[in-house]
């Protein structure tokens, strides 16, 4: 998993509190999909603050998660601790040791992108191949509405006032540019003939801030992590005061939240 991928590390609090959750009707898809059931044997890679955890742990999974983040990890054992079927270890997916374990689901929420593909994939068919087990990535595509005002729109200048020609800033895709977007793993490398094509499913899912709490979301995000601090919370501040002043102190952040599973071949 890249440096970049534990900038998280730095604000769990923050992290826990402020990124999107997963819907019900995700999880119901996939127990469908790969036939899970209370007792199935569950392996979460990057489970941060626990997030995706809580869902799958209260469907009675067996879950073994990994995150290498200590303190993000210390906030999914203070969340989830009491629950039966959950362990949890400090580590990275390419570092953990399987000992031979095997699994009906691998579910990655927002973290398979930090993994290293030509060590991730083969491992994860290893986990997964003997038992015909899913490979599942869930996560959240930001959108907008051509009928709505969008936050970027409204503070693209202070963006690159800041921080001009960041190849970062950009407004977020249509809705239905994202939906066309139905095939494949996403923007993540292909695994090529290790799993079957995926089953894509798509769930809205929406926010709403304040000026403070949508800089505090963007101040979660790695994008805005990776800034210097002097350009980033001058940045967050002027989006917030923007917010407040012009928006009504009021926004939307807009997702489609996906759902990408596909069966180990054997």
């Amino acid at each position: 998993m890249s440096h970049l991928g534990r900038v998280f590390n730095e604000v769990p609090e923050l992290y826990e509190r402020v990124r999107p959750g997963y819907p019900d009707e995700l999880f119901d898809d996939l127990a469908e999909l790969a036939g899970l059931r209370p007792g199935s044997a569950v392996l979460e890679i990057g489970s941060g603050t626990g997030q995706a955890t809580r869902s799958l742990v209260g469907r009675g999974y067996a879950v073994t998660a990994l995150e290498p983040g200590e303190q993000m990890a210390a906030i999914a054992r203070r969340k989830l601790a009491g629950s039966g079927g959950f362990h949890l270890e400090t580590t990275t997916f390419e570092q953990w040791d399987a000992r031979g374990a095997q699994f009906h689901a691998l579910v990655a929420a927002s973290s398979w992108h930090w993994v290293d593909p030509g060590a991730g994939w083969p491992k994860a068919h290893a986990v997964l191949g003997p038992a015909q087990g899913w490979m599942s990535l869930l996560g959240h595509v930001v959108v907008r509405r051509a009928d709505e005002t969008e936050v970027y729109g409204e503070t693209a200048d202070l963006c690159e006032r800041y921080s001009p020609g960041n190849p970062d800033w950009g407004h977020p895709p249509l809705e239905d540019e994202v939906r066309a977007t139905d095939r494949g793993w996403g923007e993540v490398a292909d695994p090529g003939p290790l799993f079957e094509a995926p089953v894509v499913r798509w769930y809205p899912t929406v926010q709403w801030f304040d000026g403070a709490g949508f800089a505090d979301l963007l101040r979660s995000q790695s994008m805005y992590r990776k800034l210097p601090a002097e350009v980033r919370e001058p940045l967050l501040d002027a989006v917030a005061d923007r917010i407040r002043t012009r928006l009504g102190d009021r926004v939307p952040r807009r997702y489609l939240t996906v759902l990408r599973a596909g069966r180990a071949l054997g």
